[in-house]
């Protein structure tokens, strides 16, 4: 029997009331999703203060914490929690601060200010065993473990003395607005507390102290309001208190759910029913996985199955990331990326399942031409880029792009493949992965890699300069044993090998475009994927070519040649002279000797 393994798990109490005052201008909110999203993107907690000067401050608050709800849970699951949230606050800010300005022009007044849609936010999410912060105002989260409360924000506030402040950051006050953010690791027990000004700034720690201790949350934050009131509080009071009851192992298990614990599918054979699918023959065989061709059974289409291979069958780790290979795949629609089929009825075995595309490798098609086609490799490449810039979009590094990664159909379309490297934002949160110096292919990793920095978006460019050299020369930039150099000094003493030297055809220009692209430092790289597609198809005078190597480097095996030939004429002469010497060396005959004895 297996055991389900541990899930995220919360117990929240909510209050909000005017307090004080005629109308309660707070809004708060909390959102619990069920199924996959619980685990890629978590429980969400919101808190807005509106202004109180205002007459639209509650409707502020209010679009503050539904938005932040309803668009932080529509953002891509590959996303992190920071993207996810801080895109949906700016977003937000940017609509208040546009309805602020209708008809005003493009600034607002102090007093314009105060009366528009203007509020502050405080969001908390808990996702695996981690929380984020995000905070803009003078609300405030804090977290209690044990008997210490922590605060995990500070107040936005300007204070001018004789107890006068202001308030210094808000949504809609400006275009742009600054967000706070904190990332810290939970524990269960941990409770978090989210509260507006009217009742932080009049309690002592020690009151929220005992609220903690409380099983019933809700009557905890309703004696907390009370007892701000009590103490003279004379603003709105909204309190949210979150506990922490159980958290996930840090794997994928939430997120795949019971396939996780599914056998893996073994090696298959052509013509054998499997899973409602007709096994037709084997594509690729490799030490970590087998790829075979399939025809869905009840639909015709035809299929790509990658199982497990042998040696890895038995890895639950390796098993997960098949399988996340069809998630990502499922979520990334761009033509120039390997799409997967609707996802079916439950399974039997772990294995994942993508379009079949019929065509050739890079590697294949590269090696089949004769003649340089630089308007076709431009085209792959742009091509190529697009789909790496729609994995980018959703915060996915490729980390193996490489020519056997990238297949061209019939009609020049290119498509990456191979997902099993990928690293996702939004699931590293879940599972970290630390295999950067492992994932990829050696020839086509960029160099920081092997010196232990993390995978970037320019790493993923510098494997693809390398595949457009390579598509140019059959060669690497830098030669073969660019893995093997494991300093930062070593690397600098690396040079570039103009593609000009082993393929005459190519412009010097693109040469120079693609040195750009596999610069060794990343800080000399292009930023964008685009800046290189275009330099590639379009004279940049502003990159200079690649320096012409030494004369050696460029014909090491002349240098060789050349002392192999000194050799042999050095050996030649040597045996001249000495035949040479040889015939005129003085011979005595046989008479003479006698004479000479007698």
């Amino acid at each position: 029997m297996v055991t389900p393994s541990p899930r995220l798990a919360v117990t929240v109490g909510q209050y909000s009331t005017a307090g004080a005052k005629e109308a309660n201008q707070d809004f708060h909110g909390l959102l619990v999703p069920e199924g996959e999203a619980l685990a890629t993107k978590g429980i969400a907690l919101a808190l807005a203060d509106g202004i109180s000067t205002s007459a639209l401050g509650a409707a502020a608050a209010e679009t503050a914490v539904k938005s932040f709800l309803m668009d932080y849970y529509a953002t891509s699951e590959a996303w992190s929690v920071r993207t996810s949230a801080e895109r949906v606050i700016t977003a937000t800010n940017s609509w208040m601060h546009a309805q602020n300005l209708r008809g005003r022009g493009s600034n607002l007044t102090d007093e314009e200010r105060e009366r528009g849609m203007v509020c502050t936010l405080s969001t908390l999410v808990i996702k695996s065993r981690s929380a984020y912060v995000f905070h803009v105002g003078d609300g405030r989260i804090a977290r209690i473990a044990g008997r210490t409360l922590e605060p995990l924000t500070e107040p936005h506030r300007v204070y001018l003395g004789g107890g006068e402040s202001y308030l210094a950051r808000a949504l809609g006050i400006d275009r742009r607005v600054e967000i706070d953010h904190r990332k810290i690791p939970v524990a269960e027990g941990d409770l978090f507390v989210l509260t507006s000004d009217g009742v932080h700034d009049v309690l002592p720690d020690s009151a929220f102290l005992v609220a903690a201790g409380s099983e019933d949350l809700d009557s905890a934050a309703r004696a907390l309001a009370d007892a701000a009131l009590a103490a003279g509080s004379t603003d709105n009071l909204t309190i949210q208190l979150l506990r922490i009851d159980s958290l996930p192992q840090n794997d994928l298990d939430d997120l795949v759910g019971e396939e996780a614990t599914l056998p893996p599918a073994l090696q298959l054979t052509g013509g054998q029913a499997f899973e409602g699918y007709a096994i037709q023959r084997e594509l690729h065989a490799g030490h970590r996985s087998h790829v075979y061709l399939a025809r869905d059974s009840e639909t015709g289409q035809r299929v790509a199955i990658k199982v497990p291979s042998t040696e890895h069958g038995a890895d639950p780790v390796e098993v997960r990331r098949l399988m996340l290979e069809e998630w990502i795949a499922r979520r990334v629609n761009n033509t120039h990326v390997l799409k997967a089929p609707p996802a079916r009825a439950s399974r039997q075995h772990a294995y994942s399942v993508t379009e079949f595309v019929e065509g050739a490798t890079l590697e294949q098609w590269a090696a089949s031409r004769e003649v340089t086609d630089l308007v076709a490799l431009r085209s792959i490449v742009k091509q190529v880029a697009s789909g790496l810039h729609a994995l980018h979009r959703l915060e996915i590094l490729h980390r193996d792009l490489r020519p056997a990664n990238v297949i061209v159909d019939g009609e020049g379309t290119a498509r990456i493949i191979d997902f099993g490297s990928a690293l996702v934002a939004g699931l590293d949160e879940l599972a970290p992965r630390d295999d950067d110096m492992f994932a990829g292919t050696m020839q086509f990793t960029a160099p920081e890699i092997w010196l232990g920095a993390p995978a970037s978006r320019k790493s993923d460019l510098w494997s693809l300069g390398s595949v457009a050299y390579y598509m140019l020369t059959r060669s690497l930039p830098y030669g073969p044993h660019l893995s093997a150099v494991r300093t930062r000094a070593a690397q600098k003493k690396l040079h570039y090998i103009p593609a000009t030297e082993l393929n005459p055809d190519v412009p010097d220009w693109m040469d120079a475009a693609i040195a750009r692209a596999v610069a060794i430092d990343p800080e000399e790289r292009y930023d964008e994927l685009s800046e290189f597609t275009y330099d590639l198809a379009h004279p940049n005078t502003a990159l200079t070519g690649p320096a012409p190597r030494p004369w050696l480097a460029r014909r090491p095996e002349r240098l060789w040649q050349t002392i192999s030939a000194l050799l042999a004429i050095a050996l030649a002469v040597s045996l001249a002279t000495r035949e040479s010497g040889g015939g005129t060396e003085q011979k005595v005959s046989p008479s003479r000797l006698e004479e000479t004895a007698r």
